[in-house]
């Protein structure tokens, strides 16, 4: 009679292993087939894993920073509206005296000096064709605009917004800048700063043609100051600086 062997029990092929009953497969004898998973199962998950961190952090930081606001590169910024004014009026500074010309046969009336030769080259051309333009007032300082503005008021009983209607407080004057100028109809001095001014040869003359003499009508109808229409008022625009004074005053 053969005993049993004692001791370790041999390593079982896979073929002896099959025939072995179930319950002792699975307590007593390790499965020939490995249960780790393959490496590159391990490396991919963990790189997924990764890329989800990453994409959380990215999303997290962009919704807690500002927004960026890209500028095209031609762009320019708009000037920020002028919101010094006062009664409607901008403001000007005082011309240097030394930019001053004469314009008219006294010598009282002055002009910057690119005004004035702008002026009497359109004057002469008016005659030309037979009609007569008279100076009423030019540079102004903001001195005289005071007794302009504060004594008519005075005279008249105007309250200060019915006068601003009609003349700038001082330091609001476009005839501070000396590119301004009152005109009037030398065989008609009756409409002498009167909107009756624009009935006569000489205000359909400049209609027609100060625009060549780079001369533009400061306060039209309905414009947008709100200052009574002045047919008579008109301002130079011929040079980098008359441009720059008015329309930098009003913010375009």
């Amino acid at each position: 009679m053969n005993l049993p062997t004692t001791g370790k029990s041999k390593k079982l092929s896979a073929s002896s292993f099959d025939d072995l009953p179930e319950a002792v497969r699975e307590t007593d004898v390790a499965s020939p087939i490995s249960k780790r998973p393959a490496r590159w199962v391990v490396v991919a998950a963990a790189a997924i894993v990764g890329l989800v961190g990453l994409i959380l952090g990215i999303r997290a930081l962009q919704n807690n920073s500002s927004p960026i606001v890209t500028v095209p590169p031609n762009a320019t910024a708009s000037p920020p509206p002028n919101t010094d004014r006062v009664l409607g009026h901008y403001t000007y500074t005082e011309a240097p005296e030394k930019e001053l010309e004469s314009i008219s046969a006294d010598g009282g009336i002055k002009l910057r000096t690119a005004a004035a030769r702008a002026y009497t080259a359109m004057v002469a051309a008016a005659q030309a064709d037979g009609v007569s333009i008279g100076v009423l007032s030019g540079f102004r300082s903001i001195k005289e605009q005071e007794g302009l503005f504060f004594e008519v008021k005075q005279e008249r009983s105007q309250s200060v917004t019915d006068r601003a209607n009609v003349s700038a407080p001082p330091g609001h004057s476009e005839h501070h800048t000396g590119y301004a100028i009152d005109m009037g109809d030398g065989n008609v001095p009756a409409t002498n700063l009167s909107p009756d001014f624009e009935n006569t040869a000489a205000f359909k003359w400049l209609e027609s043609n100060a625009a060549k003499y780079s001369f533009e009508l400061s306060f039209p109808k309905n414009n947008i100051q709100g200052v009574t229409y002045e047919p008579w008022h008109w301002r130079f625009v011929g040079d980098r600086t008359s441009l720059e004074t008015f329309f930098k005053a009003r913010g375009k």
